[in-house]
């Protein structure tokens, strides 16, 4: 069981950035931090490590571990909307989009991705600095199929976007959380950055659109500490969405991006029975305990 310290620092985080409407902001309290020089040097030392014959085996490594990670994670989790793939080509390449939730909630992208028997490859766009990441969770974040996110605008202009064709060129997935920042166990779809569809549409590939619901376990079973609960995943499939070719790749960004939101507030008000809005409330937060029910 992997603990997360800190959880009601880092709600209050959640309440402070919903307050100053920054939904996309971090709010972890611990990630680790670098200059623009050290992410760079980092990712350039992830890819060239990702071509030797000790990187191609580490990469074997830590997909077989993350594998039984997937598999211990979701023995709950169920996944729905599954006819909603008919309208994708299976040997194509696609983005799949979800909520960003918690460190481990692309295992539940991961089983959904095994549950297509098409037997794609799943790359994770990862923010550069897990790179810099300690223990296993390190050995995984810098051997797993991912694409470092930086900062650099050659980066992001050259290097990154060819990354991105290449993966999907070769018929796999690649998931990008279109929100940015994690936000724990945050049950609410926020507002996205555009950055995903603008990929999506320069390199063509469809999105696949996912939102995870959260519900509360009936029985207690400690995550944390005991203001944290387990919860069960729903793993909602919505409709694929597919760059328009009469558009421009920033008029298909801008509504594919639309589409994808619109798509994400739908399934949670059908999923919470509520309308969306971005008041807070202890129950935003999967199996917290707040304060109320601390007492």
């Amino acid at each position: 069981m992997i603990i997360f310290p800190n959880r009601d620092a880092v709600i209050e985080n959640i309440k402070q950035n919903l307050a100053n409407q920054d939904y996309n902001k971090k709010v972890e309290i611990d990630d680790p931090h670098m200059t623009s020089e050290e992410s760079m040097r980092r990712i350039n030392e992830y890819f060239r490590k990702r071509n030797t014959l000790l990187g191609k085996v580490k990469n074997i490594c830590a997909r077989t571990i993350y594998q039984a990670v997937t598999w211990a994670e979701n023995t709950n989790t169920q996944i729905v909307g599954m006819d909603n793939l008919k309208a994708l080509d299976p040997k194509q390449g696609a983005i799949i989009t979800s909520n960003h939730f918690n460190p481990l909630e692309n295992t539940i992208i991961r089983r959904f991705v095994q549950r297509t028997k098409t037997h794609k490859r799943l790359f994770i766009i990862s923010q550069d600095t897990n790179l810099g990441m300690k223990g296993l969770v390190g050995f995984l974040m810098n051997n797993l199929d991912i694409i470092p996110l930086g900062k650099s605008i050659n980066y992001l202009g050259k290097t990154f976007p060819d990354a991105v064709k290449h993966v999907i060129d070769k018929g796999n997935y690649i998931l990008i959380y279109p929100e940015e920042e994690m936000w724990f166990n945050y049950r609410k779809p926020r507002p996205f950055k555009r950055g995903t569809y603008y990929y999506a549409a320069k390199v063509n590939a469809p999105i696949i659109s996912c939102f995870v619901e959260l519900r509360d376990l009936p029985s207690f079973e400690p995550n944390s500490d005991d203001k944290i609960h387990r919860v069960q995943a729903i793993l909602h499939v919505l409709p694929v969405i597919f760059p328009d070719s009469n558009k421009s790749v920033k008029e298909n960004s801008y509504a594919m991006m639309k589409q994808d939101y619109q798509q994400k507030k739908d399934a949670y008000e059908k999923a919470y029975g509520k309308s969306l809005t971005y008041d807070f409330s202890p129950e935003d937060i999967a199996g917290w305990v707040g304060p109320d029910k601390q007492k």
